[in-house]
């Protein structure tokens, strides 16, 4: 007997046992109440069985088919599309990448003073910003071997020094004047905002880690931003958001470190990072 089969043999017991009183069963003595209550629910319990399982298939196909289209608007890992025209560089410089603290540690909303865009922050320990900044560095070398990066004490010393001296100027400005006065084409300036670590272990956690950043590269000629890279994302377990279940295979279905997270996160937006001559 199919299983189907065997559903609709419960509830035509049921049907019978509830509509006629009368009704005798195969050893010929009607049954209790008790024993047809036992027996409807076990049916029952077995076509919510059935329901559930096929609820997490369907699921999982949806999600296989939706995910080409869902995929490069979730905000979790977001590199914006370079403008018309192929934007090369051979020398960029990259401002030291700075911690964005929320004026109101309650409220914990905070915009970039770049683009304008809202995240949600938090103030974090020690200097998570300097960890984004070199794993940046390290994964643009790998990708970009050919480019001429300018980094550390030499641009925060030009950062510092055009910033004390046009304190009324647009960032941007301020970001062209530091370029320039590097001999860069482009320029990098990052923002950390949120950098929470795990409370627990890799296969069991109080707290998940939780980071968000957004890097972006001017054009020092004009002031244009002709690249940004943002990623804002709270592990959470393939039960609780199904949408990231190729995350959750990406981690070996663990628990990762904020660190781990932020370095998943930064290879995706690199992925978008302009290309070179």
């Amino acid at each position: 007997m199919t299983r189907d089969e065997a559903q609709r043999s419960i509830w035509s017991f049921y049907e019978a046992v509830k509509v006629d009183k009368t009704w005798i069963g195969s050893c010929g003595v009607a049954p209790t109440k008790k024993e047809a209550a036992s027996v409807r629910d076990k049916g029952v319990e077995a076509i919510e069985k059935s329901y559930s399982i096929r609820k997490v298939i369907y699921s999982l196909l949806i999600l296989c088919f939706l995910h080409p289209l869902l995929g490069c608007h979730h905000r979790q890992d977001e590199g914006s599309p370079v403008p018309e025209g192929k934007i090369v560089f051979d020398r960029i410089a990259v401002v030291p990448f700075q911690q964005i603290i929320p004026e109101d540690l309650h409220q914990g909303v905070v915009r970039c003073p770049l683009c304008g865009m809202i995240f949600s922050a938090a103030k974090a320990a020690g200097s998570p910003e300097t960890v984004i900044e070199d794993r940046f560095l390290e994964y643009l070398k790998e990708s970009k071997p050919k480019l001429n990066i300018i980094a550390g004490e030499r641009v925060a010393g030009a950062y510092r020094r055009v910033s004390m001296a046009s304190l009324k100027d647009p960032l941007r400005q301020v970001l062209r004047d530091v370029g320039n006065e590097l001999g860069a084409e482009g320029i990098v300036l990052g923002y950390l905002y949120r950098f929470r670590e795990r409370k627990g272990e890799s296969f069991s956690v109080e707290q998940p880690a939780s980071v968000a950043f957004e890097i972006h590269l001017i054009r020092v000629e004009d002031g244009e931003l002709v690249w940004r890279g943002a990623f804002d994302r709270t592990q959470g377990s393939l039960m609780e958001d199904l949408l990231q279940v190729f995350s959750f295979f990406r981690e070996k279905g663990r628990w990762v470190t904020a660190e781990e997270l932020a370095a998943g996160g930064l290879k995706e937006v690199l992925k978008t990072f302009p290309g070179l001559r």
